[in-house]
Order: structure tokens, then C-alpha cells, then sequence
């Protein structure tokens, strides 16, 4: 592998190119002053002469709109991402929340007074005077669904996914690791758990750095509000087990999966693209710094790095996605066990992720990409980025920062000069939206979410 630097010092960053087997990113502090594409290396940075062939999602642009899936962060960012391309969205969503805030927020109008759910997507889109539209699912439930979609409807409605066997996959956590199994993939221990029966009859090591594990993450946190199940020991899990049937909540199968140690520092997420052709055209590796909840939380703030810090992350991609029939926008989370220097493979999201806006503010606009290769379009490869630019999620990430007992000034330098996850200086409606539920929820009186 060859490395090559070429720094220019510039006013308010620092750029250099760096080779990475014909991968080109642009290294910079964390503190970017602005959201725009990297600049052509070497040159400073100025929208004003950005050509098409430089920005790449403005070209070509043939008014085809996309209907966007959901209402969590995560489809804030795409429509965001899409808005600032120029490419035409409209929301698909039951209950709008902050999204209908933001300035490109476009309720399907055949939709109003309606609550469309997943199962019915086909009738949803049979009944639309939609000519052409394309599909971008912002959840799991509506990425099954739009894979799932009859072929009558997928040249109407084409999307950059994967076959509905792969989203499957990917959703369902025994079936993602029997396929890590099959090809040799680092990743954590586990086995499935059908029952209360085969929990004990497990021997009581088994459950030591072990924690519990839904196969749908999805519904199981709209259930629990947790990720998964942490538990001290053997009895621990039979106790959260029980406890959770009593409730009229069976959640079994489970996986039962090792806990990787370390600090949300050995947490790596690597985010990227695959065409249609199988080619992937992008890979953006990011670091997370700081988690809520502790253990199995999210990020709440995090960095952009080089493909240098991550070989062993992206050799697990490449393997997989060469064994596998992908298409379409992931973003796949690592851990790195000190234990044995190996990037362990968690999930990978097939679909647009929450910091989705993150990439594309730091040049790796995959939404754009997605949008050109469902209509068939050339897609062509983005291989250059800022590194070192930060992404907070400002109210989680303070209580990151609490509960390793810092106090709000020291805290207030750890963020200086990151992104917003919510707020966004030329689309703010979301973040007063997000401000006045959170302080609608601690006024007397008022229900805590």
C-alpha cells in the first residue's frame, strides 16, 4: 500500500492528499468552517467554482422525485441530503414528528389523513398518480418492504436495495451471523436461545461477558426502549427472561453474544455504497468518541478518520460484499477486541443510517449516489472526504459526558467546532422542534418521554 502526503497549510484547515490503494481522502482538523464538498486537493475550498463533474449529485437531474420513508433522524438527513442536491423528495411517514419542520419536508399529498405502514406498500403505491418515484427506505421495516415490492411495480418505483433475501438477512441478527459464520467474518461469539428450557440448560460460563440480543432489533426497542438486554450472570438472564414473558412479551428466540470490551473509542463504523454492478464506490470511516447509553447505547459524538485506521473493518466488507449479491447505501459497525487486534463485525445497517447527513456534509453524499443507480444512471466514485470532522448529538451526548462526571465547560470545549446531528444553520425548524419537546417533557405537569 502507498502513502503519499501533500499538506498546503490554509486559513481555517489543513489539507493533504493521501493515497490508499487508489482511495483519495482530504485529511483536515476537526473544525471545517463550512458544510460544502472537499475541495479538488491542493485548492481551497469555494462553491462558486465547484463544476458539476466536482459535485456529482447535481447532474443529470431529471426531476424524479423520491419518496422517503419514515420520520427519525435518520430521514431527516436524507431529505436534507437530497434538498441541498436539488433532488425532489416527499415524505411517507405516520406520525411526521420534527421532520415536518424542516424546510424540505413534502407530505405525500394522496396520503394525508392516513397511516401507511410497511405491509402496505404495494397498495400505497398502486394507488399514487406518481408516474415515476424513487424508493428510499429510512427504517428496516420499510427497507423489507420496498425489497419485498412486486415486480410489477419495480420499474415505476426502482430502488438502490439489495434483494429482499439479503435485507432479510441483515435484519434478522442469527441469520447475519450464521452468514459471518460461513465466510470467515471476525465477529462475536453467539448462539441462539429458543427457550427458558435451553437457557438453563446452558452451563453458567456461557453467560459470563454475554448479554442478550434480539434477532429484530427493530421491534424489540419499540417494546423494551433498550438495544438488547444486559445481564450479570446465568440467573440474571433467566430473571430478565421470565420477567419479560410475565409481561405478555415472549422474547424468545434470543441471541446470547459476546461482549466485546473497551471504551466507545473501539467502536468503528464504516458507512459506503455498492451500485448495482456490485462495485462499491465509497466507503467513509468514522470513530466514535463518546455513547448513551454506556454500554449499548448510541453514538452521541464522533469523528471522520482515515481508511488507513480501518484495514481490517473494510477487508471484512469487501469479502462480504464479494460474497454476497449487495446493492444499495449500508453502514456496517465494528468493535475492536484488544484482546486479539481484530476489527469484529456487529451489524450493518442496509439502509440509510441516523448520522446519514454527517457523510455528506463531510463530502460522501450517498443519498445522490443511491438516486443516480436506481434510475440506471452513471454512479460515480467519491474518493475524497474530510477527515477529522466531528458530528454531536448535543442533549445525548451531554449526558455521555456527565456520567464520566465532566463538567459543562469541559464538556462545551470537547464539542467546540462539531456538527449538529439535529440542528442545521440553513434548516433550524427540526432542532427548536427537538428543543421544545425536550422542554415540554420537564415542565410540571407535562409526561416524560
Amino acid at each position: 500500500m502507498s502513502l503519499t502526503f501533500r499538506a498546503q497549510a490554509l486559513s481555517t484547515t489543513e489539507l493533504c492528499e493521501v493515497s490508499l490503494g487508489g482511495v483519495f481522502q482530504v485529511r483536515g482538523t476537526s473544525n471545517p468552517v463550512n458544510n460544502s464538498e472537499p475541495a479538488p486537493l491542493g485548492h481551497k475550498t469555494d462553491s462558486r467554482n465547484r463544476t458539476a463533474a466536482e459535485t456529482g449529485s447535481r447532474t443529470d437531474q431529471v426531476g424524479i422525485p423520491v419518496l422517503v420513508f419514515g420520520s427519525s433522524l435518520t430521514a431527516i438527513g436524507v431529505i436534507r441530503t437530497l434538498g441541498r442536491a436539488r433532488i425532489p423528495a416527499l415524505s411517507v411517514c405516520s406520525t411526521p414528528g420534527m421532520i415536518a419542520q424542516s424546510r424540505w419536508y413534502r407530505p405525500l399529498p394522496e396520503l394525508a389523513g392516513t397511516d401507511p405502514q410497511p405491509p402496505d406498500l404495494a397498495k400505497i403505491l398502486e394507488g399514487l398518480s406518481i408516474q415515476k418515484a424513487v424508493l428510499m427506505p429510512c427504517a428496516d421495516d420499510w427497507a423489507e418492504a420496498v425489497a419485498q415490492l412486486p415486480d410489477r411495480l419495480k420499474d415505476r418505483f426502482p430502488a438502490s436495495i439489495s434483494p429482499a433475501h439479503i435485507i432479510e438477512m441483515m435484519v434478522d441478527k442469527w441469520h447475519f451471523a450464521g452468514m459471518l459464520q460461513r465466510e470467515n467474518i471476525p465477529h462475536p461469539r453467539t448462539m441462539v436461545l429458543q427457550s427458558l428450557e435451553e437457557m438453563e440448560a446452558l452451563p453458567a460460563s456461557y453467560f459470563d461477558g454475554a448479554f442478550l440480543k434480539p434477532l429484530d432489533s427493530l421491534s424489540f426497542t419499540r417494546r423494551h426502549q433498550v438495544k438488547a438486554f444486559l445481564i450479570r450472570d446465568k440467573a440474571d438472564a433467566i430473571a430478565t427472561m421470565s420477567g419479560a414473558q410475565q409481561k405478555g412479551n415472549n422474547e424468545f428466540p434470543i441471541l446470547l453474544q459476546e461482549y466485546i470490551p473497551g471504551p466507545p473509542t473501539n467502536h468503528y463504523f464504516v458507512d459506503g455504497f455498492v451500485d448495482r454492478a456490485g462495485t462499491i464506490q465509497t466507503l467513509f470511516p468514522r470513530r466514535r468518541l463518546r455513547m448513551f447509553p454506556p454500554l449499548l447505547g448510541n453514538s452521541t459524538l464522533m469523528e471522520s478518520i482515515g481508511l488507513d485506521e480501518v484495514e481490517g473493518a473494510t477487508e471484512s466488507l469487501r469479502k462480504m460484499w464479494s460474497a454476497l449479491p449487495f446493492r444499495g447505501i449500508f453502514s456496517a459497525e465494528f468493535k475492536y477486541d484488544d484482546r486479539d487486534g481484530l476489527f469484529k463485525i456487529l451489524e450493518v445497517n442496509a439502509r440509510p443510517w441516523w448520522y446519514i447527513e454527517f457523510a455528506t456534509r463531510a463530502g460522501v453524499d450517498v443519498c445522490s449516489l443511491a438516486y443516480r443507480d436506481a434510475l440506471g444512471m452513471t454512479v460515480a466514485p467519491i474518493e475524497k472526504y474530510h477527515i477529522g470532522r466531528r458530528c454531536v448529538y448535543l442533549p445525548k451526548d451531554y449526558k455521555a459526558f456527565r456520567n464520566d462526571h465532566g463538567n459543562l465547560f469541559t464538556w462545551l470545549r470537547s464539542i467546540a467546532g462539531a456538527d449538529g446531528a439535529v440542528f442545521a444553520w440553513d434548516d433550524p425548524g427540526p432542532a427548536l422542534s427537538y428543543i421544545g419537546d425536550v422542554l415540554k417533557g420537564h415542565l410540571p405537569g407535562q409526561p416524560k418521554r
